[in-house]
């Protein structure tokens, strides 16, 4: 019934499509205001619950905020400690900041300012979550400050943990606007050239704008009832347009080969949205449960884009078989090329190639492995850590206010371990300072028994107003900047690890990232598992085979090895750094190359399952094992090829992003993308299968059985013969 509205009635489904992007694409306009700007916090863990302690019984919490005062004459003139003590006390008194303190402040410590004492900090805390302080007090603050001090003696400068991730988020989005404008008309362009019919091109073109919209609408539907990250919108965007391209070239593809044959333009899409329908079902189920996994991170960075790529898949899925065949239906023959190449698919470059892979498979094999492994070889070296300001390039002002602090100050307050206790007195609280304060790489520990360093006393005066509350007490563990640059998570496990003798929890910045890193640790091998799984039950469930799947896993691991080893080599070592501005700081943040690692696998797969479709299409029907992977390459490797290039130019718009995660996932999977494209599928597929021979499609008893009862054929359209095709 389905495929006989889309061949019957072209121009109803048209009109209905039509409405249904209309939709969409109001609803998902509003997407932007309504995504989330979340942190980097593991719900449920121990830094969190340090964070709730804090918050509940002292009204303070780790500083977000922060006010970098630079004065000419330094901060201890009398005229700018003046300002400095006033600009504190806006800041304390303002709507949405919970706490403030600073270099000006009764017993504050000389950590607060400069060496050379040409500046100093404000540092406040402001409760609620991420959305509000970033969207509401941090805006309002700057305008406040601006307007109270402009015209002063001294320079000042809103920075704060949620302020860098707020210019990210700005500036995400505007990447997001530019890339619209760069990759629609470049896809445009390529599509033409590709499909040498600017209508058939314009198509789907729409096909994949479908997907942007729906799926941008879906995630704003979806944000009603979870957090879903800004950087969602993003990976909409070229995935959107990715897979739409991808889909609407093999529904295309298709749709020709039926019109050769002879067909006419309403059989000619029956028979498209029939078969290769089925192939475009099976190959977004691949990606979509490739994407799906990141659900088991209870982190809504993660989750988001789980979300975003069930979205896309179902919304690309929909545009090229829905929108895409009704369009081509009324096209007819005027979605031919004017001109096209008639002759045998064996004749073709891909084919020829595959042919001669297959004359030599171990020696080819031997080349396309050495390539890959080498370039995959820095991501042995791979180093994950924590991000920072210098995500964004150097001119952005909260990044020049924290290169200020990294090279004029001893430590950051900001990034201090909390302590906190429920019921503990001086005497133990002290011991636990004296302690910790011994511990490689910590600069000071200030407390309710005063303040130590190197294992001693510094100070006597006890802070009970600021660390105290009735029996409740907590205690700030100061890193030095070289300690927290280099092992933050091993400084966290560190202060864990002292005996104490009370009850505490411990937080604070370093902590929290420490806790996401351990939950995405903990959950990982269960994501790489149930991805492996599920991809290997899709790709049974097409093949009828257990050696296919596991050939393809092996594969994809080869070619995600090259993107890990790019980013490695390229931002962890500053490889690129001369060629795309940006700041290297020797590791990488994991969240980034997880995502890429679920796309990379998913998007690897997706091209798996268009050439194996094909391969297995025409083995069924000659039962030629050499024959049908030269015939099955020669008819889908173009298409794979023209996709990947399509796909690898739309990821590489965000390298001209100024924000290095944007920047990372351009590179990365675009580089991914082609090596599928042309090592993997063109070189050491066809010479893996000439190994294996028939095993490759081998399955145990029982399997066969249930793939029998359970499994897909991709039955041939008709019963050409196969080199005319």
């Amino acid at each position: 019934m389905f495929i006989r509205a889309v061949s019957s009635t072209p121009r109803r489904m048209l009109v209905i499509t039509a409405l249904l992007f209309t939709l969409t694409a109001a609803v998902g306009v509003g997407a932007f205001d309504a995504l989330s700007l979340s942190r980097y916090e593991a719900p449920g863990s121990e830094s969190i619950d340090a964070r709730s302690e804090l918050a509940e019984t002292f009204d303070t919490g780790s500083p977000n905020i922060a006010v970098l005062v630079e004065a000419d004459e330094g901060v201890d003139a009398p005229g700018v400690a003046e300002i400095g003590r006033e600009l504190t006390a806006l800041v304390d008194g303002f709507a949405g900041v919970g706490d403030a303190w600073s270099y000006w402040s009764d017993g504050a410590h000389a950590s607060l300012a400069a060496d050379d004492r040409s500046s100093a900090l404000v540092l406040a805390w402001a409760p609620g979550d991420a959305d509000a302080v970033r969207g509401e007090t941090l805006p309002a603050l700057d305008e406040a400050i601006a307007e109270r001090f402009d015209g002063s003696s001294v320079r000042l400068t809103l920075g704060g943990s949620d302020e860098v991730f707020r210019a990210v988020a700005d500036q995400a989005r505007a990447d997001f606007v530019r890339a619209e404008l760069v990759i629609l008309p470049l896809v445009l362009v390529l599509l033409w050239i590709l499909c040498r019919r600017l209508r058939v091109a314009a198509a789907i073109l729409g096909a994949g704008l479908s997907a942007v919209a729906g799926t941008l609408a879906i995630l704003r539907l979806v944000s009603e009832f979870t957090d879903i990250s800004t950087f969602a919108a993003n990976i909409a965007l070229v995935m959107g347009i990715g897979l739409g391209v991808d889909y609407g070239l093999f529904m295309t593809h298709r749709f020709r080969e039926e019109l050769r044959r002879g067909a006419d333009p309403h059989r000619a899409t029956v028979a498209a949205v029939r078969w290769a329908g089925r192939t475009i079902l099976f190959s977004g189920a691949t990606v979509a449960a490739s994407l799906a996994v990141l659900l088991v991170f209870p982190l809504s960075f993660l989750s988001s884009f789980a979300y975003a790529g069930i979205a896309v898949v179902l919304t690309a899925v929909l545009g090229s078989t829905v929108f895409l065949p009704a369009a081509l239906r009324l096209l007819g023959e005027r979605a031919l090329p004017r001109r096209s190449r008639t002759g045998p698919v064996e004749s073709g470059r891909w084919a020829r190639l595959a042919a001669r892979v297959m004359r030599r498979p171990i020696a080819f094999g031997a080349l396309g492995l050495a390539v890959l492994i080498g370039l995959g070889a820095p991501a042995a070296g791979i180093e994950f850590g924590a991000p920072d300001d210098r995500v964004l390039p150097a001119g952005q002002p909260v990044r020049d206010m924290y290169d200020t602090i990294r090279g004029e100050y001893a430590a950051e307050d900001a990034d201090a371990i909390s302590v906190v206790s429920p019921d503990a007195s001086d005497g133990e609280v002290a011991r636990f300072a004296r302690e910790a304060s011994a511990v490689a790489g910590v600069l000071r520990v200030d407390s309710s028994a005063g303040s130590f360093a190197v294992g001693a006393a510094i100070g006597t005066e006890a802070f009970d107003a600021r660390f105290r509350s009735g029996d409740a007490a907590y205690l700030t563990v100061l890193p030095t900047a070289e300690r927290l640059a280099s092992d933050p998570a091993g400084l966290v496990a560190e202060i864990r690890s002292i005996d104490r003798d009370f009850p505490a929890v411990i937080g604070g910045y370093p902590a929290e990232l420490a806790d996401y890193r351990a939950v995405v640790a903990e959950r990982l091998p269960v994501v790489l598992a149930l991805m492996l799984l599920v991809t290997f039950a899709l790709l049974f469930l097409m093949t009828g085979s257990v050696i296919a799947p596991l050939k393809a896993t092996a594969l994809n691991l080869l070619s995600l090895s090259v993107m890990f080893g790019t980013l490695v080599w390229g931002f962890q070592e500053g490889g690129l750094a001369p060629l795309l501005g940006f700041t290297p700081t020797g590791v990488i943040e994991p969240s980034i190359p997880l995502l890429m690692l679920c796309i990379a696998y998913g998007l690897s797969m997706d091209y798996e399952v268009f050439l194996l479709a094909r391969i297995k299409e025409d083995f069924d029907r000659t039962g030629d094992m050499r024959g049908s992977v030269v015939r099955g390459i020669g008819r889908s490797a173009p298409l794979v090829g023209a996709a990947a290039v399509t796909l690898a130019a739309s990821f590489l718009v965000y390298v001209t992003s100024e924000v290095v995660f944007l920047q990372q996932l351009g590179i990365g999977m675009a580089l991914a993308v082609i090596v599928d494209a042309t090592v993997i599928r063109g070189v050491l597929l066809p010479a893996f299968m000439r190994l294996a021979g028939r095993a490759n499609w081998w399955a145990p008893g029982p399997l066969r059985r249930v793939h029998d009862r359970v499994g897909w054929r991709e039955e041939a359209a008709d019963r050409a013969p196969a080199g005319h095709r």
